[in-house]
């Protein structure tokens, strides 16, 4: 397996993190919450490799308007808002324009947490170690609204896991957690995609189909355990 970039995929840059975390396979108390998509498949290796809990944590990026990929802020699960106050002044957007984008995304949050989740109850995250996993840290803002998210439940230990990251995100994430777990921070830092050889849209299906195998794979578990 490769340890240089471009790292191949989404996949190998799972194994490589979980081979960073191995210190807490089996522990029962660590969960593993994926931002998805684009995380999930690189949460999923990590989950499986240290035989550890995969559930999600919903987080919406509110793209500026007319330039969607710059992200003036983020929403996630629980009613979390971060925004970017940088951007915001740096292009003078209005409180309407940030309201739009905000219900927007918040429908889509939605739409997401019932597609993937269903009935499913939401994890609870009070004294876990939580581990939050995404595919790359660019600017940051969706990360920060997901430990906004998990901090308010009361996890004993939060832990970022990233395969790549801007320095600088990186640097301000670290000051918000116990530990980030990041394997390259290359500058310049464009884009998450320019540091992986394949990175197409994980699409909503796969999301699908990677969260049954894992709770399949949990309730096996537990059935054996008789519990």
């Amino acid at each position: 397996m490769s340890h240089k970039l471009p790292l191949r995929d989404r996949v190998e840059a799972g194994r490589l993190l979980a081979s960073a975390l191995m210190p807490l396979q089996g522990q029962p108390d660590v969960l593993v919450l994926a931002l998805p998509r684009g995380g999930l498949p690189v949460a999923a290796e990590i989950a499986r490799a240290l035989h550890a809990r995969l559930d999600l944590m919903l987080v919406r990026k509110l793209g500026v308007p007319g330039n969607e990929e710059l992200a003036m802020g983020a929403i996630a699960s629980g009613g979390v808002r971060v925004l970017n106050d940088h951007v915001m002044q740096y292009l003078d957007i209005s409180r309407h324009a940030i309201g739009e984008v905000e219900r927007r995304e918040s429908a889509e949050l939605e739409r997401r947490d019932h597609l993937y989740r269903g009935l499913r109850p939401l994890p609870v995250l009070r004294g876990q170690r939580v581990i939050i996993v995404d595919d790359g840290l660019a600017t940051g803002a969706t990360m920060r609204a997901a430990i906004q998210a998990v901090r308010q439940q009361m996890p004993s230990e939060i832990i970022i896991a990233i395969p790549v990251g801007a320095q600088e995100s990186v640097a301000a994430v670290a000051r918000l957690v116990d530990k980030v777990v990041c394997l390259f921070t290359p500058e310049p830092f464009s884009s998450i995609g320019q540091w992986y050889e394949e990175f197409g849209q994980v699409s909503d299906e796969e999301v699908q189909a990677l969260l049954r195998q894992a709770w399949a794979r949990e309730s096996g578990k537990e059935g054996h355990h008789g519990a």
